[in-house]
């Protein structure tokens, strides 16, 4: 292997960890493809706990869940993303995403639809309640429901029955992460900020677009996850098959 290929793979490792995905539109797009530049970039990925996610028309730099000098446990994630306050409160975060991503992972229709329309925030806070609503009826006749899945149930709905959910005077409210909405919006700019949703109409009635970025995320990585599975599964209830348009 020679040291241009290092020299050039290490470009385009280092373009990666920086911009977390590269396109077609980029000079390092067709570098990665050189089998020894791609030899390399892979090694450097493998070695450091990320992953590599290549489509027609992008790659993408991931890290994997165990095991990576970049992985980030809820200290670090709360030093980088300070409204998060607590592990409940992460736990919610957690959901809202999960929520989201179970309701755009469907058929090809659905996803088409969601591209066009987006998701408003209090179309996704509805799913959310509904999600946890459900949760709480099995809770009752199955208190230790979510234990095999590793989740605390009680304390996630228990937390979220008691947020105010901050439908009035949004203007002025939405920053609150101690709302459903405030949360939600908390929940979203995480996934914007990785660059795999856009956030339009911030002033009005907020709604998410997902971008081809996070289709492509899913996948070509997430469906390789037991636990996604899992917990898509999970997410997805009776109410689910039915749901009103999500733009609403």
């Amino acid at each position: 292997m020679s040291a241009e290929s290092i020299k050039r793979a290490s470009a385009v490792y280092f373009t990666l960890l920086k911009d977390k995905v590269i396109d077609e539109n980029s000079e390092h797009f067709q570098t990665y493809f050189d089998p020894e530049v791609r030899q390399t970039v892979l090694l450097l990925a493998d070695e450091s706990g990320t992953y590599i996610i290549e489509s027609p028309k992008r790659i993408q730099l991931v890290v994997q869940p165990t095991g990576s000098v970049f992985a980030t446990n809820f200290t670090h994630m709360k030093e980088k993303h300070k409204q998060i306050e607590t592990k409940k409160h992460f736990h919610l975060i957690s959901v809202v995403i999960m929520t989201f991503l179970a309701s755009i992972d469907r058929n090809q229709a659905a996803r088409i639809r969601t591209k066009r329309e987006g998701i408003s925030y209090y179309a996704l806070e509805r799913s959310v309640n509904d999600l946890i609503m459900n949760w709480d009826s099995i809770l009752k006749t199955n208190p230790s429901f979510g234990g095999e899945e590793r989740i605390d149930m009680k304390e996630v709905v228990t937390t979220w029955k008691y947020m105010e959910v901050d439908t009035d005077d949004y203007g002025i409210k939405k920053g609150n992460r101690r709302t459903r909405i405030g949360l939600i919006a908390t929940a979203m700019r995480l996934l914007e900020t990785e660059g795999l949703i856009v956030i339009l109409d911030r002033d009005d009635i907020a709604k998410v677009i997902p971008k081809t970025e996070l289709f492509e995320r899913i996948e070509y990585l997430y469906h390789d996850y037991d636990r996604y599975e899992l917990l898509k599964r999970l997410m997805t209830t009776e109410e689910d098959m039915h749901a009103e348009n999500p733009s609403n």
